[in-house]
């Protein structure tokens, strides 16, 4: 990109083509997409694609951690600037929808969080990645299914976060594999629980002690985001209230679960999924 002194690399916007292939089939999220019309689901997934090429960026194995970074930078210019190097239906979508650049610029923000490994403080820390990783994600989504402004803002930020403390008490064990360790460090603290017990995928009692906390905590998201849901516009909000079905589901056959998220990654089956699309 022009930004750039260094070599072209495939990272780059003006270089990469997005493989609308590459995650879809399986995700969550392509599969809640299903509820929505043809033009509009075209558009979510565009903007998904987004999501997922700068996640990838910012966990590409082989690459420096500079030129991952050098490359959100440059996703992020080429947002600001409306360059004509974004995937036209992305650069589509943002006009048709009246998304907030700003949205996006969070996204890739977000991501580039993850380019190093993490350390949160506290939950206010966590919740401001969220919001990044998530939230932001749900504002533009909400949008594009078809909520008019300024509608749904409050529901879209605290489903969002629901869903990523979800993803994030679902992966501790994945993480912990990568050196990455998402749960606040003064609540590992106040459990008893050391970052390297995570890392070593050690379990106690401490630790599920604090998974519990943290799958309250992510329950109370899913309420708060439930009691603020907007009515109007039933269509609409079918793809949002699908996914807020599975990960919570997700999320109890976690609480009810016999084994660690530290050594099993709990998932929802393809049927248990068809069956939430056919009753949402």
């Amino acid at each position: 990109m022009q930004h750039h002194q260094s070599s072209p690399s495939p990272l780059i916007p003006n270089a990469l083509t997005i493989d609308p292939r590459g995650g879809r089939s399986q995700s969550n999220l392509a599969f809640a997409l299903r509820k929505l019309p043809p033009d509009r689901r075209a558009d979510a997934l565009a903007f998904y694609d987004f999501c997922r090429l700068v996640d990838d960026i910012a966990d590409a194995p082989g690459i420096p951690q500079s030129e991952r970074q050098a490359a959100l930078d440059a996703w992020k210019i080429a947002i600001v600037s409306a360059s004509d190097e974004l995937p036209e239906a992305l650069a589509q979508l943002v006009i048709r929808h009246e998304i907030d650049p700003t949205l996006l610029v969070a996204v890739v923000d977000g991501v580039s969080r993850d380019i190093e490994p993490l350390a949160f403080h506290d939950f206010e820390q966590l919740r401001g990645y969220c919001w990044q990783v998530a939230s932001a994600v749900g504002l533009v989504s909400i949008r594009i299914f078809g909520i008019p402004a300024p509608h749904g803002v409050e529901y879209a930020e605290n489903l969002g976060i629901a869903l990523q403390l979800t993803n994030i008490i679902r992966d501790v064990g994945e993480d912990a594999s990568n050196a990455r360790v998402y749960l606040p460090e003064d609540e590992l603290l106040r459990f008893g629980v050391t970052r390297d017990q995570i890392l070593s995928k050690r379990e106690s009692a401490a630790f599920d002690a604090l998974i519990n906390f943290q799958i309250s905590r992510a329950r109370s998201y899913y309420d708060l985001a439930e009691a603020c849901a907007p009515t109007n516009w039933p269509d609409a909000m079918r793809p949002s209230r699908l996914m807020a079905k599975i990960y919570s589901e997700l999320l109890e056959k976690i609480a009810s679960g016999r084994q660690s998220v530290l050594t099993k990654r709990y998932r929802l089956s393809s049927a248990e999924k068809l069956w939430h699309l056919l009753r949402t």
